[in-house]
């Protein structure tokens, strides 16, 4: 009895706890794991279904999942395709309709799947080496078309002698010869290529189509006659030391001939054919070894005659072009100021923005993201607010205003209180040009106190912010912090003069129009100046390093995988063929001076900041060894700061929902423990 009485009071207070909880009103750490968004909407051909990733976290194993989910454009019969904890994605719509083909990779294996929407029965299609970039079905549905990684064979360098039965010697040594030999989030590559592969829709093994030491890659799209598949490659010798070249090809299925249809200097991308087959849309730019280029549309005839350039005027990047079912324009995405729309670009006339508030499929920080689709007139697009992830919605052309079909986390969030966003303009000290910024208020907010207040600085730095939603900064102003985040100049979506403002001159002044925004923050009268704290991660982190050795104004600092030495960033990141030729006008050891004037290691001399340094120890495209120079530096100088090293992580530091969860608590941590003044509130 006495035992019973025990358990029943334990469960009480486990119940009384978790009901505490969960009437905490603020975002916390711990609701990270319960997030979700969509991603990759695919509308149905009749226009009356979306398919979508329906991505969340895996607790147990500390991994984001996703499962393929069906709904109605009117929001109704909204249900699973697919359940469990592995990684269901790329849904595609058969050309009748009755079948969605998905990729589903659980553990290592990987496997192309097919649904019977009739009879809800799964088929697995084929097996596959690696996720493939894109899956396209053929327009009569016969066949589905995919790129992926095929590995080569590696002979050993030397022959060593046999070992002895049950001997145990140390691993073999590897011998790299090739230019691009690790990347980012993938780790030391395998030799070997990315081929096209198509393969029957009732199942089989895929046969390949391209062939050659060269990567096929990104879009695929069928021709009407489904005899040849365009896409984009650079099929060049020279392609790891050109890597922003690339033209379109057509392969014919039959028999792999291939056929090269554009010449250009520069790049050709995301290649689309019209419904009647007589032309191609693609992306592109002409190369002017610009840090910033625009990405422009062009159309051209199916053979490659007729070149015409059709978004001269539009001074946006023009991504994921879609022809209407006419033939008459093109769908497309692109940014502006901050925001990620949806617009129609009519093959003779200007373009029209059709729906705003795309993105939300970056959960940590507030970057550009997500994607839309189109089927005849009706568009399905991931929909994002400040105050949510990526859900569903859905316009058409006859009824323009989107409307959101699901709820992804209504209940979470409905039962938060969550900072407000407020947008804002103010002039740079430097040039007084206008720059952009938004601020995010603690919940229950009181203009009559004072806030210590958070600069986070965005990456790229070739990138923006937004009114998205990011879990990081709403945690941030959950701890009682107003968040600042600024599209200083160098940002995209406010045209291409304005981004090559820090053209093989960054960091530059950008640092002058972070320091304006904090000051026009702080005229408004709720900011303790004694407690302004600054953080940022990839260009963020080159910032913030930077900010610490040109003023002592900030409290403390977190550099999150910053760069620290151009000079060495250029010989040890992953795309090092990319960074000197369009981030600098010449190669480090010719212009060592041009590096080092840019780094900020050159100024650890005059920093005085508490900062902490904060970088996966697998980042390959700001390696460790960037903030280990900076540590060290400091170290030297006695300057109060911290290396933490994250296991396991790369450049995308918070991948995974633990990781997000650390670094934000690192860096209120930090950031708390040289608040001026806590210890009289």
């Amino acid at each position: 009895m006495e035992n019973a009485s025990k358990f029943l009071l334990t469960v009480a207070l486990l119940f009384w706890s978790a009901c505490l909880a969960a009437a905490d009103p603020r975002f916390t750490l711990g609701d990270v794991f319960k997030l979700e968004f969509a991603s990759d909407p695919q509308v149905s051909p009749d226009g009356e279904w979306v398919a979508y990733a329906r991505n969340f976290m895996d607790i147990m194993n500390d991994e984001p999942r996703s499962n393929i989910w069906l709904v109605r454009t009117d929001g109704q019969k909204h249900r699973p395709l697919t359940a469990g904890d592995q990684n269901d994605a790329l849904p595609r719509w058969s050309p009748d309709q009755k079948r969605i083909s998905y990729i589903s990779k659980k553990g290592k294996a990987i496997a192309l799947m097919c649904r019977w929407l009739e009879t809800g029965e799964v088929g697995r299609l084929a097996r596959l080496n690696s996720v493939p970039d894109d899956v396209a079905w053929s327009p009569d549905g016969k066949y589905l078309a995919f790129s992926m990684f095929v590995p080569e064979k590696v002979e050993p360098y030397v022959e060593m002698p046999e070992k002895p039965a049950g001997a145990k010697w140390a691993a073999s040594p590897k011998v790299i010869d090739q230019m691009i030999y690790r990347f980012d989030g993938k780790g030391y590559l395998k030799k070997g290529y990315h081929h096209i592969f198509v393969l029957p829709a009732e199942g089989g093994s895929p046969r390949q189509v391209t062939s050659g030491p060269y990567h096929h890659q990104g879009r695929l799209s069928w021709t009407p006659d489904g005899r040849s598949l365009i896409f984009s490659a650079n099929r060049s010798k020279d392609a790891d030391f050109e890597p922003r070249r690339s033209h379109l090809y057509e392969v014919a299925v039959a028999d792999g001939t291939i056929k090269q249809l554009t010449n250009r200097n520069g790049p050709a991308r995301q290649p689309t054919v019209s419904p009647d087959g007589k032309r191609i849309a693609y992306v592109g730019f002409e190369d002017k070894l610009l840090g910033y280029q625009v990405m422009q549309l062009y159309v051209m005839n199916r053979d490659g005659s007729n070149h015409r350039l059709i978004s001269a005027r539009f001074d946006r990047d023009v991504e994921q072009p879609i022809w209407s079912r006419d033939g008459k324009g093109l769908f497309f995405s692109f940014d502006d100021q901050g925001h990620t729309k949806i617009a129609y670009f009519p093959l003779a006339g200007k373009p029209k923005t059709l729906a705003s508030g795309v993105g939300g499929t970056t959960l940590g920080r507030p970057y550009a993201s997500g994607s839309f689709s189109a089927s005849g007139t009706t568009i399905a697009f991931t929909y994002t607010t400040p105050f949510r992830p990526a859900d569903v919605a859905v316009f058409s052309l006859e009824n323009p205003q989107p409307k959101r079909i699901t709820t992804l986390n209504e209940d979470l969030f409905g039962q938060k209180k969550l900072g407000q966003v407020e947008e804002f303009w103010f002039t740079s000290s430097f040039d007084r040009k206008n720059i952009h910024g938004w601020i995010v208020k603690p919940p229950d907010f009181d203009p009559k106190k004072k806030y210590p207040l958070i600069l986070e600085i965005h990456g790229g730095p070739f990138a923006n912010y937004g009114s998205r939603f990011s879990a990081e900064i709403q945690l941030y102003a959950s701890a009682g912090y107003v968040v600042v985040y600024i599209n200083p100049r160098g940002s995209t979506s406010y045209g291409q003069d304005f981004g090559n403002l820090i053209h093989h001159n960054y960091p530059g002044q950008d640092f002058d129009d972070l320091m304006s925004g904090v000051d026009a923050v702080i005229k408004k009268g709720y900011i303790d100046d004694r407690n302004l704290f600054v953080t940022g991660g990839s260009g963020g982190g080159v910032l913030s390093s930077w900010i610490v050795g040109h003023t002592d104004r900030f409290r403390a600092a977190v550099v999150c995988k910053p760069v620290i030495n151009w000079y060495s960033f250029a010989l040890t990141a992953d795309a090092y063929g990319f960074f000197y030729k369009y981030w600098f006008a010449d190669f480090p050891w010719n212009k060592p001076q041009a590096y080092l004037k840019r780094s900020p290691i050159s100024y650890a001399g005059n920093v005085k900041t508490p900062t902490m340094i904060l970088t996966g120890e697998q980042d390959h495209r700001t390696p460790i060894s960037e903030s280990e120079q900076f540590y060290q530096a400091l170290k030297l100088r006695k300057v109060d700061t911290v290396l933490v090293r994250v296991p396991g992580a790369s450049h995308n530091i918070a991948r995974r929902p633990s990781q997000l969860i650390a670094k934000v608590a690192h860096v209120l941590k930090w950031f708390d423990s040289h608040r001026a003044g806590k210890d009289q509130q």
